[in-house]
């Protein structure tokens, strides 16, 4: 059905709410013609009630303030569908208001208890807004009728994820405030990727992959402690999709996997890949709603009974991308080597750190862990060192004199005897540069020293050597 059936209501709703609180708004209506599931149409009806409330009540500004601000004294709300790729509909809801006060959102994220304060503090842009969408924040100073209990963002998202679809928003201070609703055509049918992770399979909808494509291991790196892959010249965090669903992790073969499968989800302006053990195909698919006591299960939001007869999940794209953020790409999608029966050398490390603290401290873990160490100075110090002796893998800072981190690392590279020597730069410096630098480079992990973990890097210097 055309999106008008639902749409009516609307302008009535705006010109009655805006009367009440002594505002000016003006609703403009357009791609009302765009046909989509009426299932839909149904369930949306709420979460675009919810939206255009929030317009009027947080974003709309008095006639008197508008005009202090250089505004005319009426607002107004746009509601814009169209017809995008793959089978989607967009939906835009935008008004010309104050815009989100990303201070006030935090402050009553962290008054709610959410999150701890230095997580809210890192929080900013795209990130920072759907903050807006968790239960139980609300910038209103009080509840009221029509706003203040936190829950109305809270319900537009969650019903526009169980829908296969997404929500987004963007804000200007002073300019407006976006929300953008991403939504499938059709909830009966659409084109999914099938895809094998241990014994199980799932479908991801079409809509959601930006591409699939098979990465070798040796190409995965580990950045800020988090692994990574470089698709189309740009920087991917990768998991495993098992890890992110929490799946029993099966006994890895004796032989290393020499690549890997990857499926690049997007959402809402994120991205990442996720490997998986097989891509099977790309196939149309009948959805089969969840019943109701597994409506709130996250990661998966139907299911689909495949010609072969089994019943297959359908993953939530926007609930695994949150998923794999919030586990920090949650397992290595590089395996441990398995444990070998004999007892060979002790692996040898060599360690380049100018102070002596800190150099002393890398050998201490290093040889409680088991490996055979010996320190450098600095660059020079240890390429002397490296061309004198035989050495499995190389630890470095990149502060330092005479030679840094980074010229150490594009000299070793330089070195056809020492091209496939894996060399982890553990490092004060986190800047995006100095981490592209030192990928540049040839740096097969990036640690930064502010986020240190010794089960980190020993559990790098395991999957590496």
């Amino acid at each position: 059905q055309p999106f008008s059936t639902v749409l009516g209501v609307f302008p009535r709703f705006v010109r009655e709410l805006s009367r009440e609180q002594g505002k000016e708004v003006r609703l403009d209506i357009y791609g009302g013609e765009i046909e989509i599931d009426r299932r839909i149409l149904e369930r949306m009806k709420d979460p675009l009630t919810h939206i255009i409330r929030n317009c009027i009540d947080h974003g709309i500004e008095l006639p008197a303030q508008r005009v202090e601000k250089g505004k005319p004294p009426g607002g107004s709300i746009t509601i814009g569908i169209s017809q995008r790729d793959g089978g989607n509909v967009e939906l835009l809801i935008s008004d010309d208001g104050a815009g989100i006060d990303i201070a006030k959102l935090k402050a009553a994220t962290l008054k709610a208890g959410l999150l701890s304060p230095e997580k809210t503090a890192s929080l900013s842009g795209r990130d920072a807004l759907m903050l807006a969408c968790q239960t139980g924040i609300s910038t209103s100073p009080e509840v009221t009728d029509i706003s203040g209990r936190g829950l109305g963002l809270a319900i537009v998202k969650d019903i526009t994820e169980k829908m296969n679809g997404t929500l987004d928003i963007e804000s200007e201070p002073g300019r407006g405030t976006t929300f953008r609703i991403t939504l499938p055509l059709t909830l009966a049918r659409f084109r999914g990727i099938v895809v094998r992770e241990g014994e199980a399979m799932f479908v991801l909808p079409t809509g959601s992959v930006e591409r699939v494509a098979r990465v070798a291991t040796a190409d995965v790196r580990t950045v800020g402690n988090r692994e990574t892959i470089s698709l189309d010249d740009a920087a991917l965090s990768l998991a495993r999709l098992g890890g992110v669903l929490a799946l029993p992790r099966k006994n890895e073969s004796e032989t290393p996997r020499t690549s890997h499968a990857v499926i690049v989800l997007g959402a809402a302006g994120r991205r990442i890949a996720f490997a998986v053990d097989e891509i099977l195909n790309e196939q149309e698919v009948l959805v089969k709603p969840l019943p109701k006591q597994l409506g709130n299960v996250r990661n998966i939001s139907g299911a689909t009974i495949l010609s072969s007869g089994h019943v297959v999940p359908i993953l939530n794209v926007p609930d695994l991308i949150d998923a794999a953020v919030d586990a920090g790409a949650a397992a290595a999608v590089v395996p441990a080597a398995p444990a070998r029966t004999a007892a060979p050398r002790k692996k040898s490390l060599l360690v380049a750190e100018d102070s002596i603290t800190s150099r002393t401290l890398l050998k201490n873990i290093l040889e409680n862990a088991g490996y055979a160490v010996e320190t450098a100075v600095d660059g020079i110090d240890a390429f002397t060192k490296l061309r004198g002796g035989v050495f499995d893998l190389l630890v470095s800072d990149v502060d330092m004199p005479r030679m840094n981190g980074f010229g150490l690392t594009a000299k070793v590279r330089a070195d056809a005897k020492y091209a496939s020597l894996p060399v982890i730069l553990v490092t004060a410096l986190d800047s995006r540069e100095d981490r592209e630098h030192g990928i540049d480079v040839g740096a097969s992990a990036y640690i930064v020293k502010s986020s240190f973990d010794q089960s980190n890097l020993l559990e790098t210097i395991r999957r590496l050597i």
